[in-house]
């Protein structure tokens, strides 16, 4: 595979992220992809375990796919390590709440939510848990898709490795997106995720992050809300009986009792919410009919002027007989009604 670096696309705290461009190798990748780099040991290190962690959660329509990495020499003459990913050109959910300058509408929270589940579930299925899921770390496509990404804070669940007890009071993550169990114990399980989503879906509704905070807060003042007592982040009053029951469902303090990323799939919030359709799909929809009529089934014709008949070749009865019932041999009354409006 040969490739030119493209256009910034951002930078975070241990990683740029530049447009990749394909000029040998379209048969096995896209021609365009995402490429993550880094020249620093640290920061290697954690796009090495993204990879690794990507290579094992496997395949998820709902996570960025991964095509691979590699060693390039930059015009310094410094080695970059480079992990490349799928470009999403819709940016993140972030840049979406912060584009419609507010709140998101209620359909596309439960929509998103959905799709993040579905992520979460794959993961959490595999024996990993993300650690940092955020808004900024859930990408946005062209055709209305949203995948999570990085996760080069991902670990496995379960067992602690001793190296692992030697870290275990090491915060990993955004603040503002931890679970109690994290601040007070540094435990990072599958139950943090699901605190995390549901201080995404305050913020997708509400326009803002989850905890209210001042220029004057401080980090471990945050903390302290987050770890001890039983502050949760405000409820957003915008926002339907059955997505305050489902955040509900994600903000309960003791991580034994708070939901799993399966049973909230099964939410009223979410299980009501039909699958996105995508553009490509649209485009070998049938067409919308234009009228009561307008459908390929139905050959009307007229008999006589007091009996119309359906007849189809392809028509089910249940079909012919629901039409028939709207059909009556009474004279409409037109008569002019206290409702009717006078159009001149």
């Amino acid at each position: 595979m040969e490739w030119v670096r493209g256009d910034q696309l951002g930078r975070g705290n241990f990683a740029k992220i530049n447009l990749a461009k394909l000029t040998k190798g379209f048969d096995q990748f896209p021609p365009l992809m995402a490429v993550k780099s880094s020249v620093s040991s640290l920061s290697s290190v954690l796009l090495k375990n993204e990879k690794q962690i990507l290579d094992r959660i496997g395949i998820c329509p709902q996570i960025v796919t991964c095509f691979g990495d590699g060693i390039s020499v930059e015009s310094d003459g410094e080695k970059c390590y480079n992990l490349f990913l799928e470009y999403a050109n819709g940016g993140s959910l972030a840049d979406v709440v912060r584009i419609h300058g507010g709140g998101l509408p209620e359909f596309d929270v439960r929509r998103y939510t959905k799709a993040i589940l579905w992520g979460l579930r794959h993961v959490h299925g595999n024996g990993f848990v993300h650690c940092d899921l955020k808004l900024s770390n859930v990408l946005v496509f062209g055709n209305g898709d949203v995948k999570i990404a990085d996760f080069g804070l991902a670990k496995a669940a379960g067992k602690i490795t001793a190296a692992e007890t030697e870290e275990r009071f090491e915060w990993r993550g955004t603040p503002m997106y931890m679970s109690p169990e994290t601040v007070n114990g540094g435990e990072y399980e599958p139950p943090c995720d699901i605190w995390a989503l549901g201080c995404a879906v305050v913020e997708m509704v509400a326009g803002k992050p989850a905890w209210r905070v001042g220029p004057a807060t401080d980090i471990f003042g945050l903390m302290m809300r987050i770890g001890i007592g039983d502050e949760v982040p405000e409820m957003p009053e915008n926002l339907s009986a059955e997505g305050k029951d489902f955040i509900r469902r994600c903000l309960v303090k003791d991580p034994r009792k708070r939901w799993t990323a399966e049973m909230l799939l099964n939410h009223p919030f979410i299980a009501g919410t039909g699958d996105t359709v995508t553009l490509k799909e649209a485009e070998v929809a049938t067409e919308s009919p234009t009228g009561p009529f307008d459908f390929p089934e139905f050959v009307c014709s007229e008999q006589g002027s007091d009996e119309w008949s359906f007849c189809s070749s392809n028509s089910s009865p249940e079909i012919l007989s629901r039409v028939r019932r709207l059909l009556t041999g009474k004279p409409l009354d037109w008569s002019v009604m206290d409702s009717w409006v006078t159009v001149r």
